[in-house]
C-alpha cells in the first residue's frame, strides 16, 4: 500500500463505525468499544500499515542484535566477514523501514478536516501501537495464590478487562474514544492495587512501540502501560483538533479546546513519569510536544480573530499582533525540535512545517499592519480619536518608525509598502521551504494557502505602488507580538469518566489488595448464656473490635482485629454492619460457621481500617486520584517509574489497637 492509496478519500470514518453499544453484559463490563480495525477507513489503513512496519522493525532489530552478538563472540575471521555482510543488509533494511515509517507518521493529510475551507494544516500525532497481551494465566495464578480463591470464577472479569484493553488499541476519533482511553487508564489503578504486589512480579510484559520511530519497548512495570495510555490520550486530542472545521467559530473553539487538552496530557506525563524507556515519552520530546500544542492553540486564536476581522483599524492591528505571536511561539517550537536528542528524531516534515508557519504568520503580521496603514487612514473608530489611532499604529511596532510622520497619509502609505515588502519576502521563504520538503509538496491544501497569501500581498503592493513615487524607501520595524487569549493548558480530568472496579468481587480494596497479606481461618461460633462475647465495628467487611475473655467468641478462636468474610458459607465481604449482626443473632444451638481473616503486616507500620464511607469513596471516586497513586516500590522495576510526589495512597489498610472498646459499641 503506497501513500497515495492512504490519502485517497474514504466513504467511511471512524466515527461512523465506532461501535458504542449499550448492551448489558454484566455490571462490571464497559459499554465502550473501539473502532472496528477491519473497516477500511483512511485512519485504520494508516494504523494497520504502521503496526506492520513496527513489527518488521522489531524483527530486524532482533536480527541485528543476534548478528552483533555472534560477531563479538566469534574468533573465526571468515564467520566475522559473513556476519558483517549480513549486518550491512540488516542496517539497510532498518533504514528503509524507518524512512517508510517516518513518511507514514508525516501523513498529516489523513487527520485534517474534510471541509472545503482552506486552512493551514495542523500537525497531529499518531497513536502509540501495542501488542495484544493475554493476562489470563498470570491473573488467575495471582487470584489462586494471593486471594486463595477459585480463579475459574473470575474468568468473566479477566475477559472483560482484556476486551477493554483490546478496545483501547483502536479508539474512535471523538469524545467516545477519549472516554474509552480514560476508562482503561482508570481501571489500571484498580488492577495495580489488586494484582501488582511490591513483593513479587506478576510476569506480565507490556509491549509498546515508539510513536515516531516504531522502536519497540518492553516493560513489566504497570507505570509504562499507564504512561503509554496517557500519551495516546494526548495524541488522540491532537487528531480531534486537526480534524475540526476551523472556518467557523465553533470549529475554531473546539480545536482550541482539543489542543489545550493535548498539551495538558503531555505536560502531565512529563511532570509525573520519569525514566521513559522510549524517546517519544522522554522529557525533551514531551516538552517539545507541549510547545507544539500551545503553538497550535495560538494559531487557532489568531484564526478566530481573522474570522471576525473587517476594515476596523483595531481589529486589523489585533490580527497583526496575533499573527506575530503565532510566529514567535513556532520559533520556540523549532528551538525545542533542534536540541541534540531530538534533531535527528523529529520527522523532517514536522520541522519544515514549523519553519513554514513561522514565516507565513510573520508575513501575515506585516500584511495586516500594511492594510491598517493604507486602508484605514483617517477612519478611526467612532469612540476613538486621531491621536489614539496614531498611538495604536506606533505601539504595534517593536520600535518607533524612523523619519516617518504617521499623521501624514503619504508616510503611512510608505510604511505600509515597507511592511508589504517584508510580507512578500516572508511568503516567498515559506513557499521555498514548502518546496524543499517532499511530504509538504504532497499537501495541496498547504500549497493553496501559501500561494493565496503570497498573491494577496503582491496584489496589495501593486495597488498602492505608484510609478511617480520617488520617495526614499522606508524601513518597517518588526511587529510587537501580543495575544488576547493565552493558551490554557488543561490537565486530564480523570474523574470525568467514572468506573467501577472490574474485580470488585474480590472484596473491598481497602483490605483485599496486592499490598496486604492475611491468614484465613475457619471458626465455629456457638451462642452461650452470656451471648457470643464479641464486639463488632464498621462494615464491608465487619471488624471484630473486641473479644470477651472466656466468652464464646474467644473459645471459637476469634481475636481482636479479625475480619468476618463469610457466615455459614454466605459471602459477607461487602455486607453492611446490620446484615452481619442479623446473621450472627440467628445463631442456633448448633452454632455458626464463620470465615475470618487476620492481616499480616509486612512492614513495621501501623495500619488503620478504612470507614465504610471511605471504602465507598475508594470504589466510586478513587479513580479521581488514579494518576497519583503509583508507588516507587512497584514502579521502579526496569527503571520506569511514577513520581508519587508524597501523595496518599488510596485503599491502604491499617490496624488499630482494639484493647479499649468505644462507648456505645454493643457487645453481642
Amino acid at each position: 500500500m503506497n501513500m497515495d492509496e492512504l490519502m485517497m478519500s474514504d466513504s467511511g470514518s471512524d466515527e461512523d463505525i465506532a461501535a458504542l453499544t449499550a448492551e448489558d453484559r454484566g455490571s462490571t463490563e464497559s459499554v465502550r468499544k473501539g473502532c472496528d480495525p477491519l473497516v477500511s477507513t483512511q485512519r485504520s489503513k494508516l494504523q494497520q500499515r504502521r503496526a506492520k512496519l513496527n513489527q518488521q522493525i522489531n524483527r530486524e532489530l532482533r536480527l541485528r542484535s543476534g548478528a552483533e552478538n555472534l560477531y563479538r563472540a566469534s574468533s573465526n575471521q571468515k564467520v566475522k566477514e559473513t556476519v558483517a555482510l549480513e549486518l550491512s543488509f540488516v542496517n539497510s533494511n532498518l533504514q528503509l523501514l524507518k524512512e517508510e515509517l517516518e513518511e507514514l507518521n508525516s501523513s498529516m493529510n489523513i487527520y485534517q478536516t474534510e471541509s472545503e475551507t482552506v486552512n493551514v494544516p495542523m500537525i497531529p500525532l499518531g497513536l502509540k501501537e501495542t501488542k495484544e497481551s493475554d493476562m489470563t494465566a498470570p491473573l488467575q495464578d495471582f487470584i489462586s495464590e494471593h486471594y486463595s480463591e477459585d480463579a475459574s470464577l473470575y474468568l468473566n472479569e479477566i475477559q472483560v478487562f482484556m476486551e477493554l484493553r483490546q478496545a483501547m488499541r483502536t479508539p474512535s476519533r471523538n469524545e467516545a474514544g477519549q472516554e474509552l482511553l480514560m476508562e482503561y487508564y482508570n481501571q489500571l489503578y484498580f488492577l495495580d492495587q489488586r494484582f501488582f504486589s511490591p513483593h513479587r512480579s506478576l510476569g506480565i510484559h507490556f509491549h509498546w512501540y515508539d510513536s515516531l520511530t516504531g522502536v519497540p519497548s518492553v516493560q513489566r512495570a504497570l507505570a509504562f502501560e499507564k504512561g503509554s495510555v496517557l500519551f495516546n490520550i494526548g495524541a488522540l486530542y491532537t487528531q480531534i483538533g486537526a480534524r475540526q472545521d476551523r472556518s467557523t467559530l465553533t470549529g475554531v473553539q473546539n480545536a482550541i479546546d482539543a489542543f489545550q487538552r493535548a498539551a495538558g496530557a503531555f505536560l502531565y506525563l512529563q511532570e509525573n513519569f520519569s525514566h521513559a524507556p522510549s524517546l517519544d515519552m522522554s522529557g525533551p520530546a514531551l516538552s517539545m510536544l507541549v510547545r507544539l500544542m500551545v503553538a497550535q492553540v495560538q494559531e487557532c486564536v489568531c484564526e478566530k480573530v481573522i474570522l471576525t476581522q473587517d476594515n476596523n483599524l483595531n481589529v486589523l492591528l489585533q490580527a497583526a499582533q496575533e499573527a506575530a505571536r503565532v510566529s514567535d511561539v513556532y520559533s520556540l517550537v523549532l528551538q525545542a525540535m533542534s536540541v541534540p536528542l531530538l534533531k535527528d528524531y523529529v520527522p523532517f516534515s514536522w520541522i519544515s512545517m514549523v519553519q513554514v508557519k513561522t514565516h507565513h504568520f510573520r508575513a501575515l503580521a506585516h500584511y495586516y499592519t500594511a492594510v491598517a496603514l493604507c486602508d484605514c487612514s483617517g477612519m478611526p473608530d467612532e469612540d476613538d480619536d486621531e491621536g489614539g489611532e496614531i498611538k495604536a499604529l506606533i505601539q504595534i511596532h517593536t520600535r518607533r518608525p524612523d523619519k516617518l510622520n504617521l499623521q501624514d497619509t503619504v508616510d503611512k502609505r510608505r510604511l505600509g509598502k515597507a511592511h508589504l515588502r517584508k510580507a512578500i519576502i516572508r511568503h516567498e521563504e515559506a513557499l521555498r521551504l514548502h518546496g524543499v520538503c517532499k511530504m509538504l509538496r504532497k499537501m495541496d491544501l498547504l500549497q493553496e494557502v501559501l500561494s493565496h497569501a503570497h498573491t494577496r500581498s503582491l496584489e496589495k503592493y501593486s495597488d498602492i505602488d505608484q510609478e511617480d513615487d520617488f520617495c526614499e524607501v522606508a524601513e518597517a520595524p518588526e511587529i510587537q507580538s501580543h495575544t488576547q487569549q493565552k493558551p490554557d493548558i488543561k490537565t486530564p480530568d480523570f474523574s470525568a469518566v467514572r468506573v467501577t472496579d472490574i474485580f470488585h468481587r474480590l472484596g473491598p480494596l481497602s483490605l483485599f489488595s496486592a499490598r496486604n497479606r492475611w491468614a484465613r481461618r475457619h471458626a465455629c461460633l456457638v451462642r452461650g448464656e452470656a451471648g457470643l462475647g464479641l464486639t463488632l465495628r464498621g462494615d464491608s467487611p465487619v471488624l471484630v473490635a473486641g473479644v470477651l475473655p472466656g466468652g464464646c467468641a474467644a473459645e471459637a478462636g476469634l481475636r481482636e482485629g479479625d475480619y468476618i468474610v463469610a457466615v455459614n458459607g454466605a459471602d459477607c465481604r461487602w455486607a453492611e454492619h446490620a446484615e452481619v449482626v442479623h446473621a450472627l443473632k440467628s445463631c442456633t444451638e448448633r452454632g455458626l460457621e464463620l470465615d475470618v481473616i487476620t492481616l499480616q503486616s509486612h512492614e513495621l507500620e501501623k495500619r488503620t481500617h478504612l470507614s465504610p464511607a471511605a471504602e465507598r469513596e475508594c470504589q466510586s471516586g478513587g479513580h479521581r486520584r488514579a494518576a497519583r497513586e503509583y508507588e516507587r516500590g512497584s514502579s521502579s522495576i526496569w527503571n520506569w517509574s511514577w513520581r508519587s510526589g508524597g501523595s496518599k495512597r488510596l485503599g491502604n489498610t491499617f490496624s488499630l489497637s482494639f484493647g479499649n472498646l468505644r462507648e456505645g459499641e454493643p457487645m453481642y
